[in-house]
């Protein structure tokens, strides 16, 4: 008798549980990047419905597969995390140097096509948002995601809203210390040189030593250099902005030896003067900038379409 009422009460936990799930609003998200896009449909990071990864190709044939993956499933909203440099206010990728992409609207096009409020971040806040909503950074205030890959980039909340001022954070352009006697190598940026981007980037890597990032792993040379770049860069972001966690993900973090390196770099830069902010990885992965974008979306829902 009291099996049959534990499985009854299951049951019913279970319908409950499913029908809640019905009456959260559905949303689509975009992680818009500068070789991929990845599309998804759901709720959050243990709700996504649907999802799909396609190149990234002509701003047309790219905006062309979004919409027809939107298309159908019934969304309340669409958010989009979004590679830039990128003008917020207008919806628009502006003077990126992939070729065909400087200038192009991506807000309107997926509003008119889909009728549904579209919001627009970086693909860096979108992933910060995420980690703050769900990860590593949850129950903090004030956090920071950076991306270590091909470039660098950065995003910021603060207070638990997303930075944003003259443009948006552009972390990767920090300018810092480079001793050129032990790391004559004179950066990668095309804008600044030897800026944080163009001394630690998963390019700068290549350009430095010849190889990739991935087939570096068995030169420790290689990883105490560029510790100590992620370690300035951490410390002039912990000094200016005061986060309590700072998320370190990419391609190029995904080193195992790298982060314990760069949490005590970080402490003996810092030499006691402030305490150190959590370092940790994504605990999303690599689906923390699509997951953010869900959350994009969310604060749209409700909202009229353009």
């Amino acid at each position: 008798m009291l099996g049959r009422v534990l499985e009854k009460a299951e049951r019913e936990q279970v319908r409950f549980g499913l029908t809640l799930r019905r009456m959260e609003q559905l949303l689509g998200a975009i992680e818009a990047g500068g070789t991929k896009w990845v599309c998804a449909v759901g709720t959050g990071p243990d709700d996504l419905q649907a999802l799909v990864t396609f190149a990234t190709t002509s701003p047309d044939e790219t905006l062309a597969h979004a919409i027809d993956f939107f298309r159908g499933h019934g969304v309340e909203a669409v958010g989009v995390g979004s590679f830039g440099p990128v003008d917020l206010a207008a919806g628009r990728i502006t003077t990126t140097p992939k070729p065909g992409w400087a200038n192009t609207d991506v807000v309107a096009p997926l509003a008119q096509a889909l009728g549904v409020p579209v919001a627009f971040d970086t693909d860096v806040n979108a992933a910060a948002l995420g980690e703050w909503r769900w990860g590593a950074a949850r129950g903090r205030e004030t956090v920071c995601y950076v991306t270590v890959g091909t470039g660098i980039g950065g995003g910021l909340l603060a207070n638990g809203k997303l930075v944003h001022g003259l443009v948006h954070p552009e972390i990767g352009h920090m300018l810092i210390p480079h001793d050129r006697a032990r790391d004559p190598f004179a950066g990668a940026c095309p804008f600044h040189g030897d800026c944080f981007e163009g001394l630690a980037s998963g390019t700068a890597l290549r350009a430095r030593w010849g190889r990739a990032g991935e087939e570096l792993d068995d030169e420790p040379g290689v990883w105490a250099l560029e510790a100590e770049y992620l370690a300035l860069g951490v410390v002039n972001i912990t000094c200016a902005v005061s986060p309590q966690c700072v998320v370190l993900g990419g391609g190029v973090m995904k080193q195992p030896p790298l982060l314990p390196l760069v949490r005590e770099r970080v402490n003996e830069l810092l030499a006691g003067y402030v305490a150190a902010p959590e370092l940790a990885s994504p605990a999303l992965g690599d689906r923390a900038g699509v997951v953010g974008a869900l959350e994009l979306a969310r604060a749209h829902v409700g909202t009229a379409s353009p």
